[in-house]
């Protein structure tokens, strides 16, 4: 397949640039320290080689233990450097066998990573651990793909709506295992899709094959080697190998008069495993053993003795090894066959369909004409969220509000009552002739996903619906989506995946709230809007007189739909807030005013 490069400027993305840009800057954030031995290590730095080779720019970001990489990593920073691998920081221990960069002191360096490296994609493996992969996915304001790996990395963060707004963050979920994705979509839910760990089939290829049997050798899974060993007293001139890819704590036993046919080996990495797997027959996997050992194997072309049912009959699995040590032709025609599904999971095959999904991405951004229409217009200050007393809970007379408005200087409000309409038609006949826009919305509950408000609407739009029926509804009478709110957890919010899911039906995307109790609630919602280009809103959520305005818009004067959302490419947020304390109080003295009428 032909590929066209292009020079990629340094404010816009490269894969946003055209159908043909497909050049990226990749990072891929590994929580694990990048000097010592790790199948997640193995993997990302397999694919890391795969995309350079499809001239994709690819940056790995790590800890590491050794002092030359935290100094290389500190260099590349300080000047600016574009590098294959970045130490930001130092691993510390986590258990006996494993290390992983740990957020603190090391943030500073993470952040600096991130912005100088200008990337397309950030892309964290094991973000299910407080780590770099986390931390990184969490600050990022690239396009972000999470990896999960191991079924029992998982931990978290332990909030749920931390989880959630890691999920808000992540623009695809990958899984490197059927288990993994299974355990991974319970802690975080979400739409999975299965990538081959990968195995470097040039490294792992068949070699002269010798009489050797190699088992995986797993913690407290001694049965499946313990029956490989009695097999081998019935296949003279077969030697065997316990594998060991992690450190054991004792070396297992082995009968005397098989000391001389046994080996002991532990190979923690590729480039060990390969001098022993390229001359292996048969390869005994264990029965939670490593998916990479495992395709390791088969692209080395041993056959592979993995009967069904040994997770509950080990003896099995020696039944098998057995077999495969008699019949030769059988045992050749499997490692043929190891050896051809192998290269369908190579590392050029994984690289290759991660480009697909990175690729496939880009279209959630949305593009912006450069050019203004509009700027002859005057400039007005306009308020997109607002009630009136058509609304359960707000007591502001429809005639009141347009006046005070008006004498607010606001040029535009957006009145959109909860569930009902007839607040905004009230509003908009009594702005007739006067200097002030009201457009008719309505906030629309849906059935478990929160709230969307429809704009420029012509009737009414039921509650309950679904969030995506709701979003047609209001496309049927030529209204205009505006998702109020969408990270404020006080309330009924969509999920991350609904979210994502409908990213593209949203026309307007409210970054500024004035009622929210948490000012992070606006941050987050600014966050997201800025990664995906999208077009900006701000409201004040007045349920008020005095509340009208402390959220709104500097915009271009517009005179219908289309032009509104012209004039919203040039708007300035307007945060002008009040006291939540003391608006809210007004709210509720207005509430039981009412109920004593």
């Amino acid at each position: 397949m032909l590929r066209r490069f292009v020079l990629r400027t340094r404010d816009e993305p490269a894969i946003f640039r055209g159908l043909h840009s497909v050049q990226m800057r990749v990072c891929l954030v590994t929580p694990f320290a990048w000097s010592q031995p790790h199948d997640v290590n193995e993997h990302v730095a397999g694919v890391a080689a795969g995309l350079r080779r499809l001239g994709h720019t690819v940056t790995v970001l790590a800890p590491s233990t050794r002092a030359t990489d935290l100094l290389a990593g500190r260099r590349a920073l300080v000047r600016g450097e574009d590098a294959e691998v970045i130490a930001v920081g130092p691993a510390v221990p986590i258990s006996r066998r494993s290390q992983m960069g740990v957020p603190v002191g090391v943030r500073a360096n993470l952040s600096l990573a991130l912005a100088q490296g200008r990337f397309d994609v950030v892309h964290g493996f094991e973000p299910g651990l407080p780590s770099l992969s986390y931390l990184a996915l969490r600050e990022s304001g690239a396009l972000g793909v999470a990896t999960f790996s191991s079924p029992d990395r998982l931990g978290y963060p332990p909030a749920r709506s931390q989880r959630e707004r890691l999920l808000g963050r992540v623009d695809a979920l990958l899984a490197l295992s059927e288990r993994a994705r299974a355990a991974a979509a319970e802690r975080f839910p979400g739409d999975y899709r299965l990538i081959s760990p990968g195995v470097d089939t040039e490294l792992f290829r068949p070699a002269g094959k010798k009489r050797t049997i190699v088992v995986e050798l797993r913690p407290n899974e001694r049965a499946v080697a313990r029956g490989v060993l009695r097999a081998l007293r019935e296949l003279p001139g077969w030697d065997v190998v316990l594998l060991r890819t992690k450190p054991l704590t004792a070396r297992p036993a082995i009968p005397r008069d098989l000391a001389s046919r046994v080996r002991v080996r532990t190979a923690r990495d590729g480039a060990a495993r390969a001098a022993i797997f390229n001359e292996a027959a048969i390869f005994v996997p264990g029965i939670e053993g490593l998916a990479r050992v495992h395709l390791e194997a088969k692209a080395a072309g041993c056959a592979i003795a993995a009967p069904r049912g040994v997770e509950d009959q080990p003896e099995l699995a020696a039944a098998a090894t057995a077999r495969l040590a008699d019949h030769g032709e059988l045992r050749e025609r499997e490692q043929r066959s190891a050896r051809a599904e192998s290269e369908r999971e190579s590392f050029a095959s994984v690289a290759a369909e991660l480009e697909r999904v990175y690729s496939a991405l880009g279209t959630r951004r949305q593009k912006r004409p450069p050019a203004d229409p509009l700027a002859d217009r005057p400039w007005i200050v306009a308020d997109l969220h607002m009630h009136t007393s058509w609304s359960h809970d707000c007591a502001i007379d429809a005639a009141e509000l347009v006046d005070h408005a008006e004498g607010q200087g606001l040029g535009a409000i957006a009145v959109t009552d909860h569930n009902v309409f007839g607040g905004a038609l009230e509003a908009a006949d009594l702005a007739r002739g006067r200097g002030l826009v009201v457009i008719r919305g309505e906030e629309v509950k849906t059935d478990s996903q929160g709230e969307v408000i429809g704009l420029f609407l012509e009737r009414e739009i039921p509650r309950g619906m679904s969030f995506g029926d709701t979003v047609a509804a209001i496309r049927e009478q030529g209204g205009l989506v505006y998702l109020p709110h969408p990270f404020d957890r006080m309330h009924a919010i969509p999920d991350p995946q609904t979210l994502h899911r409908h990213l593209a039906d949203v026309d307007v995307f409210e970054v500024y709230n004035a009622r929210l109790l948490f000012e992070a609630y606006n941050d987050e919602a600014l966050r997201f809007a800025r990664k995906y280009n999208l077009t900006m809103g701000a409201g004040s959520d007045a349920h008020v007189l005095q509340g009208v305005g402390t959220g709104a818009l500097r915009m271009r004067a517009f005179r219908d739909p289309e032009e509104f959302m012209i004039s919203l490419r040039s708007a300035e947020v307007l945060r002008r807030p009040k006291s939540l304390a003391y608006l809210q109080s007004l709210k509720w003295m207005a509430q039981v005013k009412e109920k004593v009428r």
